[in-house]
């Protein structure tokens, strides 16, 4: 479930949290983004996909963890860290085919049963996305639903004619 398209105010309006840790608009954020969660009841733990520890320590937050932390309070559930991030390069900047090799998580727990939201920034490819939730899933999770604040829109194709079309 993505809230806002990842161009124009969307992107701005990420962008200011993400790299300028503009918070003024993080409640509002949040609460839309938990506006679009069918059954907040349903979900056990509201969790985050971590940044690279190194980006944590440039910006001195990890965006995903805010977004997280407001959407469980909207949601009246609990927020806890249930995903480590393993050595590797941050998403950012990446080609396509390097995106879809995707970050990797260890799960910092068992979570028999657990129904959990795993909450980020953007998603571009879903490789961070898919890496997150069968982290999850390998710890016992039931059910993973993925809830970001903006997708990447998907490019549209563009048709071509030949001067000869009809």
């Amino acid at each position: 479930m993505a809230l806002l398209a990842y161009d124009g105010a969307g992107r701005e309006l990420v962008a200011r949290l993400k790299y300028r840790n503009h918070r003024s608009a993080l409640s509002s954020l949040a609460a839309a983004m938990a506006s679009l969660v069918p059954d907040g009841a349903a979900i056990d733990v509201v969790t985050w996909a971590p940044t690279t520890p190194e980006r944590r320590r440039e910006r001195g937050f990890d965006q995903a963890q805010l977004l997280a932390t407001v959407v469980a309070r909207h949601l009246a559930r609990p927020s806890r860290k249930l995903l480590r991030r393993l050595p590797g390069p941050s998403q950012t900047g990446r080609s396509l085919a390097e995106r879809r090799c995707g970050p990797r998580f260890r799960p910092v727990r068992p979570m028999p049963g657990w129904s959990v939201l795993v909450v980020d920034d953007v998603l571009t490819t879903g490789a961070t996305a898919a890496a997150a939730a069968a982290a999850l899933r390998g710890a016992g999770s039931a059910h993973v639903s993925v809830l970001v604040a903006a997708r990447t829109p998907r490019a549209v194709p563009t048709w071509r004619t030949s001067p000869d079309s009809p």
